[in-house]
């Protein structure tokens, strides 16, 4: 992702250097759970991606003599990737108090993820974690359901085992001030309808975004 804003003065502006993270951070930021990242699947084997707040300045002559590897290798890495700059620009601004009842669930995530636990193991298996706010978010009084997305049906956990770790993560999520009631769903895709995903908003590891 390079643009030239100087193209007399042999300098290249580099939008959203590369960096290298570990597998596990990988497949998070290939799941868009990490916004400020984009996962290029061009250089996934070496563990780069894009940090979209990363701006480099390079010399044209030094650019000239890198190997060129194409980012998107197929029609799905450049939607993928497409989808990843949106979710960058675009994700909700929640408002302050609402990142204060979700901090501990949002550090709890980030803390576990990688462990070599059933908890762990759970949370990769999660694509997505999303929540709506009811009536609206700037209402006197509001209900919350967080709904805890799976990529796909993993027999490794039965009902009882994911009712578990709900409990667990509902716990760190209590009402309180204008949080009236909190619940929450583990789901696929499928079990969630087309309205209850479109009236709800994505959650990120990087950090909860505020008004």
């Amino acid at each position: 992702m390079v643009t030239s804003n100087e193209p007399d003065a042999g300098i290249l502006a580099i939008d959203s250097a590369l960096s290298k993270w570990s597998q596990g951070d990988l497949i998070e930021i290939k799941k868009l759970k990490r916004p400020n990242y984009a996962y290029i699947a061009g250089v996934a084997d070496l563990f780069l991606v894009a940090d979209l707040d990363r701006v480099m300045t390079v010399e044209k002559a030094v650019v000239a003599a890198w190997e060129r590897i194409p980012g998107c290798q197929s029609d799905a890495d450049t939607r993928d990737l497409a989808e990843a700059l949106s979710r960058k620009r675009s994700r909700v601004a929640f408002p302050d108090d609402f990142n204060r009842l979700a901090h501990k669930l949002q550090k709890r995530m980030q803390d576990k993820h990688e462990k070599s636990t059933d908890e762990g193991e759970a949370l990769r298996a999660l694509r997505e974690i999303r929540v709506s706010a009811t009536p609206a978010w700037d209402a006197e009084a509001v209900e919350l359901i967080f709904w805890f997305v799976c990529a796909e049906t993993d027999d490794r956990f039965q009902d009882r085992e994911w009712h578990k770790w709900l409990d667990s993560w509902l716990k760190l999520l209590p009402a309180s001030g204008r949080f009236s009631a909190v619940d929450g769903s583990v789901v696929t895709l499928d079990d969630m309808t087309a309205k209850e995903y479109t009236q709800s908003d994505r959650l990120d590891l990087d950090r909860l975004s505020s008004h």
